[in-house]
């Protein structure tokens, strides 16, 4: 399955994501983050980073992930990762995604490791 998460603002949240990639067994992983997590976020091979503007206005925001998401996904359904970032960008992830004909699978790290919620 691939992995779909946000990656942005809140303490401790890029180490949740971080165990989350390395705990995983996923096919392809992509994370939606700012400038500051493409330059600074450390990345595997099956790892994409995608930069947006996460000050625009929440259409646009969501335009902006819709078009990069575009085409990256093999299956019909995708695994997504709420833990870091705020509500509105949630919402354009969410939004984008659904518009894209993807459905989604919450998945967190817990106690009993990797598991959909």
């Amino acid at each position: 399955m691939e992995l779909v998460a946000c990656l942005s603002t809140g303490k401790g949240t890029w180490g949740h994501v971080n165990r989350l990639i390395t705990d995983g067994s996923w096919e392809k992983i992509i994370l939606i983050t700012n400038d500051y997590g493409k330059e600074n976020f450390s990345k595997d091979d099956k790892t994409e980073l995608i930069s947006v503007n996460m000050n625009q206005g929440l259409i646009e925001l969501r335009d902006d992930i819709f078009n990069n998401l575009k085409g990256k996904f093999k299956d019909t359904e995708v695994a997504v990762n709420f833990i870091s970032g705020a509500g509105r960008e949630h919402m354009a992830l969410i939004s984008a995604l659904l518009k894209l004909g993807i459905g989604i699978r919450l998945m967190a790290l817990t106690k009993n490791g990797v598991e959909e919620v």
